[in-house]
């Protein structure tokens, strides 16, 4: 028998340990006499990363740039927010309408092509939008999306 929930499996719960008291026992056991958990429902958010000016940045500049990503990946990796999240390639397709017409696109501008996505764990969606202003895309004046995702 399985013990994991699956009448929602877009959540994730994160447990709190709200109070606790303990006191040492003779044969150096502790006896713990009450805990009290909360948890909390994680909803999932998508970020959405747009625009930037990259192409003005030196290689050198590029690879300071990168690091700060790498960094802030492992930071929301280890707080358990970071869920996935992968670069897009810059060109593509789009199929249009009833007659479901095939063009090579996006053909928009730089600043509102979307560069890549993050998929993170937050409790709403003003603590994702939190979450999202150590974002190092800021610093190439770059924007992000953060939106909340469905539940089936």
């Amino acid at each position: 028998m399985s013990n994991t929930d699956n009448s929602q499996p877009s959540m994730l719960k994160k447990f709190i340990v709200l109070s606790g008291f303990s006191k040492p026992a003779r044969n150096n056991s502790v006896i713990i006499n009450f805990i009290t958990v909360k948890t909390k429902t994680m909803e999932k958010f998508v970020f959405l990363f747009r625009g930037g000016h990259y192409a003005e940045l030196s290689p050198e500049e590029t690879q300071v740039h990168m690091q700060k990503w790498f960094k802030w990946v492992e930071t929301l990796s280890k707080d358990g927010v970071y869920a996935g999240g992968d670069p897009l390639q810059p060109g593509g397709k789009q199929v249009t309408g009833k007659n479901k017409v095939v063009t090579d696109g996006p053909y928009i501008e730089a600043k509102e092509m979307v560069g890549g996505y993050f998929i993170v764990n937050a409790e709403s969606l003003d603590e994702a939008t939190e979450i999202s202003k150590d974002c190092p895309i800021f610093e190439v004046d770059g924007r992000l999306e953060v939106r909340q995702i469905r539940k089936r």
